[in-house]
């Protein structure tokens, strides 16, 4: 049929923060325009990959209740937290690196 009573396919990936390069303090220009530019498309596909996580567990959560009916309060519990806790991380949860001044960011 549709695969939707099928065990979700979990991947064992640990993702690792990328490499960052801030700009300088001179002009505002990068030290190294290339890595720069590197981890601005970076820093962009790992909001990306944030917000398409998010919407996998919002679509497991419409999932459980519909699955499960009027029951939906007592057995959608682990389904709600993952969603909340993933929408109220910083960033939806989006991986950062080490910045050198963390209170900027």
């Amino acid at each position: 049929m549709t695969g939707m009573y099928d065990e979700p396919e979990i991947s064992e990936i640990k993702l690792h923060p990328y490499q960052h390069e801030e700009r300088g303090v001179e002009y505002g220009r990068a030290k190294d325009p290339v890595k720069f530019l590197q981890s601005s498309e970076q820093r962009a596909r790992e909001q990306q990959i944030a917000i398409e996580y998010v919407k996998i567990l919002r679509r497991d959560v419409i999932t459980c209740y519909r699955k499960e009916g009027v029951n939906h309060l007592e057995n959608c519990k682990k389904e709600v937290k993952a969603y909340h806790d993933q929408i109220n991380a910083k960033d939806m949860g989006q991986l950062h690196p080490k910045w050198k001044d963390p209170s900027k960011h």
